[in-house]
């Protein structure tokens, strides 16, 4: 696994703090994401957070592990939404509301392979295997089509577009690919 990443990037409601293992007592708000999942016993991200809500008492967010290898992400992001935090734990993305940490959404990429914070158009992007998809305030903001039949890398962003690369199967080659970020259309 790789070292954890702590990216306040966005303008955000709260403090995370990672920890090394679960305390020993555990606080008495404590979240497991997902929810009764086993996966939590082959490893998990544990953050203590505390919010700015008047009266909140910080709470133990348990996010449940992807993969132990060093190429997926694992650590804290800011998101789009101030309340809103990112979690990602071995390349399982969770977007927790950190001022009702019962309310999450796990994101559908088996694994993220990469975060990438897009301040100017609002956007938090999260990279896999064939499309990104980008997060926004009020949630998902698109999902590309199919960039590639294997690995996606993002070579820039300049204004209105993101700059990548897709492996195509066909011709064993990278293919270039041009998105317009309010969209995620594939302009070239």
């Amino acid at each position: 696994m790789s070292a954890p990443v702590l990216d306040g990037t966005f303008p955000h409601t709260w403090k995370a703090e990672i920890l090394s293992a679960r305390p020993v007592i555990l606080p008495a708000r404590h979240y497991v994401y997902p929810r009764d999942v086993e996966e939590v016993e082959r490893g998990a991200l544990e953050l203590l957070v505390r919010t700015n809500e008047p009266g909140a008492a910080p709470f133990l967010a348990t996010c449940a592990l992807g993969f132990r290898d060093p190429v997926v992400p694992t650590g804290v992001w800011s998101a789009p939404n101030p309340r809103e935090m990112c979690a990602v734990a071995g390349g399982y993305a969770y977007i927790i509301d950190t001022a009702a940490p019962d309310r999450f959404t796990m994101l559908p990429f088996r694994p993220v392979l990469q975060v990438r914070p897009v301040v100017e158009q609002g956007l938090l992007l999260f990279v896999g295997n064939r499309t990104i998809l980008a997060w926004a305030a009020a949630g998902t903001a698109w999902e590309t089509k199919k960039l590639s039949d294997e690995g996606v890398t993002i070579t820039g962003v300049e204004g209105e577009q993101l700059r990548g690369l897709g492996w195509n199967l066909i011709t064993d080659k990278e293919t270039p690919f041009t998105l317009d970020l309010q969209s995620g259309a594939q302009v070239r």
